[in-house]
């Protein structure tokens, strides 16, 4: 089991970031794959196409997506700005700025990412 939520995190990661470069199809079949957790066989039914063929797309799909971040690092580069930011906001709370001050601060770093 702890080999496949690694794996469940990753993808759905790079789906969040690359999600919309992939066909209908491919959207379709990865969702629900990885978040309503079908089955190969319940997703084959109710798209009508073969177990193979659910099975050939999301493994296709999950290289696409392993590919876009390849070549684009858009997930690394937001994990090193989610770092930067919570070692940011570990400096601002030991620092001697008044705490109106760093809330002020610490919201405009929670909006960062968003």
């Amino acid at each position: 089991m702890s080999i496949i939520i690694p794996k469940l995190n990753e993808s759905a990661r790079l789906f969040d970031f690359y999600g919309s470069l992939l066909t209908d199809k491919q959207q379709q079949v990865f969702s629900l794959y990885y978040y309503d957790d079908l089955s190969l066989g319940e997703i084959a039914q109710e798209l009508s196409i073969s177990r193979q063929a659910v099975y050939d797309i999301i493994k296709r799909t999950e290289n696409l997506l392993k590919n876009y971040e390849q070549g684009l690092k858009l997930w690394g580069k937001y994990q090193k700005a989610e770092e930067n930011i919570n070692n940011i906001k570990s400096v601002l709370m030991n620092s001697k700025i008044d705490d109106e001050e760093k809330q002020r601060i610490n919201l405009l770093l929670e909006n960062f990412l968003v």
